[in-house]
């Protein structure tokens, strides 16, 4: 088997890049076997086809086909397709952007990155395609659901620097939400607790156990209409964290579908995007000193809840 830094990438593909996925144990005959066990949503049918149009290769980009034995531990390349993606119909802003970051605001409803239902119509392949580089890659995660300031790294020689700030806290994070009132607690407070998966497997909970997330609360306008405009600062970044800390204080954000009562029965009926319910949650500035440079960076979000 090739080491990673062996792999002979293939070209992206209308801005996506190809996935890469290393063979597990198995006693199949052929690489088609382990691919349609490995991912039982896509028929037989369907990798045949990506396979004789080119989709699939090993690790130095030679086509696989129908026939190639199954080896453990061998290198798939294969490109994501979604049958009649449908477009998401609002734009990401620019920022910021020079030779080692690409900073951008994005709009709600979008992914950041592949995954389901989305591939082309995600954040990283509308850059990838607009700024001509391959290597953009996200150094931090932001919900579909969410808008605003995404921070990617443009150059690989440099990456690892700007990567290594996120797990060291050194990022500054702010959000703003709208949210029920909560006139009975006194801020500025922080919420430490341990999150865990749920049910279904895509929700977050609150669990006993040594707290994993932290997000400081406070207040930036009291508004009279009984929604509350807060400050969010999260010092961690678990999935969905703001969502689930503001639910279980008592004032879920608002247009969220999933917390704190999934799927709840004021949507029925409604789409699974609702276009005209976005999730009051905004990226609003992050922070950090660059580690190049050493020279402090701000950027806020040009976008408003």
């Amino acid at each position: 088997m090739p080491a990673p830094s062996s792999i002979i990438r293939l070209p992206p593909r209308n801005g996506v890049r190809a996935s890469c996925l290393q063979l597990p144990p198995g006693a199949w005959a052929t690489v088609l076997d382990c691919l349609c066990c490995h991912f039982p949503a896509i028929d037989r049918g369907e990798w045949r086809a990506r396979m004789a149009r080119g989709l699939v290769a090993d690790a130095h980009a030679r086509p696989i086909d129908e026939n190639t034995p199954y080896r453990v531990g061998m290198e798939i390349q294969y490109y994501r397709e979604v049958a009649s993606e449908k477009a998401i119909p609002f734009d990401e802003r620019i920022v910021h952007a020079d030779a080692e970051l690409v900073v951008v605001d994005k709009p709600h409803f979008l992914p950041v990155t592949p995954g389901g239902g989305h591939v082309a119509e995600t954040l990283i392949a509308r850059l990838a395609r607009r700024f001509d580089n391959p290597h953009l890659v996200p150094l931090h995660r932001l919900d579909r659901m969410t808008a605003g300031l995404v921070l990617f790294s443009a150059n690989p020689r440099t990456r690892a620097h700007y990567q290594a700030l996120f797990p060291a806290r050194t990022v500054a994070k702010h959000y703003e939400a709208l949210a029920p009132a909560l006139p009975a607690l006194p801020f500025p407070l922080v919420r430490s607790t341990r999150l865990a998966r749920g049910e279904p497997f895509f929700l977050m909970q609150e669990v006993a156990g040594v707290p994993n997330s932290e997000t400081h609360v406070d207040v930036l306008e009291r508004r009279d209409d009984g929604i509350w405009r807060y400050a969010l600062m999260p010092v961690t970044g678990r999935t969905h964290q703001l969502r689930v800390h503001m639910a279980v204080l008592g004032a879920p954000i608002v247009n969220d579908d999933f917390y704190p009562a999934p799927l709840s029965a004021d949507r029925a009926g409604r789409p699974p995007d609702d276009y005209d319910r976005p999730l009051k949650l905004l990226a609003k500035r992050l922070a950090f000193v660059d580690p190049l440079t050493r020279e402090p960076r701000e950027f806020q979000t040009t976008f408003h809840l």
